[in-house]
């Protein structure tokens, strides 16, 4: 643990998932709130934050790395880690590296008062995991950014074996409508022309009324200011059809859904204890492109999952070869303490074979992900700036199928444009400004 002192300036460092960001932007929030001033270089902090992810390999090695470095190059740094792996590790993380505050995504609203703490001189430590306590206790939003981040749903009730988001983030809960739709206002009054609903099951989302995602989407679809809305990450499980009408009937919400299916073999499916088959995911996407021709899909994969045969690994290149993916995230399986599949041992997959699948897997999705691009060629489109691109003059925003667009435009960041696609890449595409829409 560092010298005891009152921390001035603070840095916060998030990674994984976009709930992760969310919840980065408002740590960093709380901690402006009581008088401390931002600054992007970690080692010159009094306090840096490390908001973790458990999801990818080796996250917790990783952090203790993080903190090593530090120790050794920081400014003698107040140390605070939060996130997932705050959660997984606890009080553990003090013993081994020393920190001055361990806390937990659903306790980080009392992250103040356990920087205090550790100020005086005692170690603090908060895991507990109260409902949606925190959402009240945050600042309001007062300057964000044209596409912001809104947590409506928080954990999970599917315990996929090879997921501990269930173990860390705790049971599926629904934050209220009327604050959903009340921090949405204060969302576009700071700013933001995009709102982008988060949740680890995000579209589980209901209240005692019944209402669903969907209804909560039609809500926000009458908020003046308000331009477009995306929402992520859906499981299969709770794909209904008022949110695939949703995606045919209101205007504001965006021709993107994430859906990560995982693998193509209906042996794997269940292994995974997904709750879907090949056939029913498949069948989803029929109806949601039936809803919204132009629709872009994006999802998860994660090759050499325990027990996984060459023969099933080919079922997945075909499901991504049938389905064409817009964008996709693709993983190595590697196991979590404490999950059902870190215990399964029989048909161990090789390091070897697993890296031949995910260069194989990626090749194909790259393959998609660049014919889909090009085919936005000529296609004329609304652009929502966001940010400065690398050259003069030259500014980057998001398509309606959240493809990166840069174009030479003067206007501003927060403009809505009228873009006509001259070229499309990998991963970019290149247009021509034509009209400004809206500021």
């Amino acid at each position: 643990m560092s010298a005891p002192r009152n921390p001035k300036t603070f840095h916060v460092k998030s990674f994984g998932c976009q709930m992760n960001v969310y919840d980065g932007e408002r740590m960093g929030e709380l901690m402006a709130a009581q008088g401390m001033t931002p600054i992007d270089d970690a080692n010159a902090a009094d306090l840096v934050v490390l908001n973790t992810c458990h999801i990818r390999e080796r996250a917790t090695e990783k952090v203790y790395s993080d903190i090593g470095r530090l120790r050794k190059h920081g400014n003698d740094p107040m140390i605070a880690v939060a996130g997932c792996v705050a959660q997984a590790e606890g009080a553990d993380i003090v013993a081994r590296a020393k920190v001055d505050v361990v806390v937990g995504p659903q306790a980080y609203h009392n992250l103040p008062g356990l920087v205090a703490q550790a100020a005086a001189g005692t170690a603090a430590v908060d895991t507990d995991m109260p409902a949606t306590a925190k959402f009240g206790a945050l600042p309001a939003r007062r300057k964000v950014s044209p596409s912001a981040f809104l947590t409506v749903q928080e954990g999970c009730d599917k315990f996929c074996t090879y997921c501990v988001v269930p173990y860390t983030r705790g049971a599926e809960i629904s934050r209220p409508f009327d604050a959903i739709v009340d921090e949405a206002k204060a969302l576009v009054d700071a700013g933001a022309r995009e709102i982008i609903l988060l949740g680890q099951n995000v579209n589980a989302w209901d209240d005692a009324e019944g209402r669903g995602l969907h209804g909560l989407i039609r809500a926000l679809d009458r908020v003046e200011g308000l331009h477009r809305i995306r929402y992520t990450t859906s499981h299969p499980n709770d794909m209904r059809e008022g949110l695939i009408r949703a995606h045919a009937e209101v205007e504001k919400l965006m021709p993107f859904l994430h859906l990560p299916v995982q693998a193509g073999s209906d042996r794997v499916l269940k292994a995974m204890n997904r709750s879907h088959s090949r056939d029913s995911y498949l069948r989803i996407l029929d109806r949601v492109r039936a809803a919204r021709p132009d629709i872009a899909l994006s999802g998860d994969f994660i090759v050499g999952f325990p027990g996984e045969t060459d023969a099933e690994f080919e079922e997945t290149l075909s499901l991504v070869d049938a389905v064409g993916y817009a964008q996709c995230f693709s993983f190595k399986y590697s196991p979590r303490p404490g999950t059902p599949a870190a215990e399964m041992v029989d048909g161990f997959v090789s390091a070897e074979a697993m890296d031949e699948r995910l260069q194989r897997l990626q090749a194909h999705l790259n393959r998609d992900q660049e014919a889909f691009n090009r085919a936005t060629i000529g296609q004329t489109c609304h652009v929502l700036v966001e940010r400065r691109g690398k050259f003069a003059g030259q500014m980057l925003g998001k398509s309606p199928w959240l493809q990166s667009v840069y174009l030479e435009t003067d206007a501003a960041i927060g403009d809505m444009i009228q873009v006509e696609i001259r070229a499309g890449y990998a991963n970019s595409l290149t247009g021509v400004e034509r009209v400004k829409i809206a500021a």
